[in-house]
């Protein structure tokens, strides 16, 4: 798929951060829009804008993505609208920070559900169709978390090493059937991801000293869902770094991991 215009993409997480930068890139580039998210009110707000002032159409539609089967129930208020996903962009996501045992364990099932359940759910609602018409693309949004075990951040680095790994599976079952599928990985992005951490000394950690803009990773997003390869790393600095953690002993990339993400309230540890 290189000619977007008139196809029409469903975004995840599309009220902020990168699904929003996202959905304004692609209706600027013709693409008519489904948008999803909770937040109905804003949903709508940016659905009417977008569909103003670049002549798409753009719905919106609050929903729980952690809830079971979200992935029939979405696709039935698709078809209710008469409209067909040509575009899944599987966005929508959050994380939890800290020492596993302060973490409330119905976060982090909500986290899985959400970062996981969801993406495959959506996926089985939205590509027989896809691969049906021999046309459409799949892009699921990782991160370079996804590369090595992240203390303080484990199920979250867990789920996006899933992720990770399902769009390369997919990719590699459905290339040579008109379906592109492919993983969008980045580091930190400056969106409402890091404040719902929960932590704000998380930003003193080289992890999230510095961040890349929401626009900047969409337009990212947008190569990789007109390219072939099923995995797109954001910048540089990150290619090379994932490239080294595949070559380093599991055991000295953890704690280097740990070193690097804890917590500041916890003090140093010695190892």
């Amino acid at each position: 798929m290189h000619a977007f215009a008139g196809k029409t993409a469903l975004v995840t997480g599309a009220s902020s951060g990168i699904g929003e930068a996202l959905a304004r890139l692609l209706a600027s580039q013709g693409v008519h829009l489904v948008l999803v998210a909770r937040s109905q009110d804003r949903l709508q707000a940016l659905a009417q804008e977008l569909g103003a002032r670049h002549g798409v159409r753009a719905r919106a539609l609050a929903a729980d993505l952690a809830q079971p089967g979200c992935g029939a129930a979405l696709q039935s208020r698709v078809q209710a609208l008469g409209e067909t996903v040509d575009i899944l962009v599987n966005n929508a996501g959050f994380g939890t920070y800290g020492p596993f045992e302060d973490i409330a364990p119905e976060a982090e099932q909500s986290e899985i559900a959400l970062n996981v359940a969801a993406v495959v759910d959506l996926t089985h609602a939205f590509l027989p169709a896809m691969l049906a018409r021999g046309d459409g693309a799949v892009l699921n949004v990782a991160s370079t978390a996804a590369f090595q075990p992240t203390p303080y951040l484990a199920v979250y680095g867990a789920t996006k090493a899933f992720v990770l790994s399902f769009s390369e599976a997919l990719w590699a079952e459905y290339r040579g059937r008109g379906i592109h599928v492919a993983a969008l990985c980045p580091g930190a992005v400056e969106t409402p991801f890091i404040a719902g951490l929960g932590d704000p000394a998380v930003r003193q950690t080289s992890t999230f000293a510095t961040t890349l803009s929401p626009e900047a990773v969409a337009q990212r997003a947008v190569q990789a869902l007109r390219g072939t390869s099923p995995t797109h790393i954001v910048g540089v600095k990150n290619w090379l770094m994932a490239q080294s953690i595949r070559l380093s002993p599991r055991r000295a990339v953890a704690l280097i991991g740990a070193a690097l993400m804890r917590p500041a309230r916890l003090g140093a540890r010695s190892r």
